[in-house]
């Protein structure tokens, strides 16, 4: 493989590391709301089509690996392509927590909901917002900007935390509750779960363009 012909090849895995993050991203989306429809038909389409993300994971992989294994690629071009190993997984797990929100939805079913989905509906567009950013930032090697969207997690577990004292208080007051509540807990938790494999890609890429590891956004407790 000529020089031009293998820059072609790791600029189509970029693109198609591209097009998995637009899967995940849609997921996402179409599983938040098919909870605030209760649209079920729309959930059971989000759990089939995780198989597709996870498939796309897998080509992915392999050609990564075919790319290190015959190409043998040094410093920049090695460290792009192993940051992109770590980001499929990491993309691949958000299309697995996508897919929970919509078997959490199926779970739930038609009976009505304990409270309004208020800040739901927040954090997933703040994960998906963090999402789409971090992808920009890998594509234009903006260190920056994934240093900042590492920060903005804690606005997604602020508003788990809330959601969570929320509905614990419900439970307490309704002991009945207990269950239904319990749903929209696990799904903020998916919710929180997206962020933070956000943060991990957001990693990735500072790790792509400076070659240094750096843990960011590190738990406060």
């Amino acid at each position: 493989m000529t020089r031009e012909a293998y820059h072609q090849a790791l600029n189509v895995v970029q693109e198609e590391l591209r097009q998995m993050a637009e899967m995940a991203g849609d997921a996402i989306r179409f599983s938040m709301e098919a909870l605030k429809t209760r649209d079920i038909e729309a959930s059971k389409k989000v759990v089939h089509n995780d198989i597709f993300i996870n498939r796309k994971r897998f080509e992915i992989e392999e050609k990564c690996i075919r790319l290190i294994a015959t190409q043998q690629p040094m410093a920049v071009d090695l460290r792009t392509l192993a940051a992109i190993i770590n980001i499929i997984t990491d993309i691949e797990r958000i299309g697995d927590h996508a897919e929970g929100l919509a078997k959490i939805s199926l779970s739930i079913g038609d009976a009505p909901l304990v409270k309004p989905l208020i800040d739901l509906p927040k954090m997933a567009d703040k994960a998906l917002s963090m999402l789409k950013r971090c992808m920009e930032a890998f594509i234009k090697r903006d260190v920056e900007t994934a240093r900042r969207i590492c920060d903005e997690d804690d606005e997604v577990d602020a508003l788990y935390d809330q959601i969570y004292r929320e509905l614990i208080f419900l439970m307490i007051e309704d002991p009945k509750l207990i269950k239904d509540a319990t749903y929209l807990i696990w799904a903020a938790h998916n919710l929180e779960r997206i962020a933070d494999r956000v943060t991990n890609i957001a990693e990735r890429v500072v790790y792509m363009v400076t070659g240094k590891m750096e843990e960011m956004n590190v738990s406060k407790y």
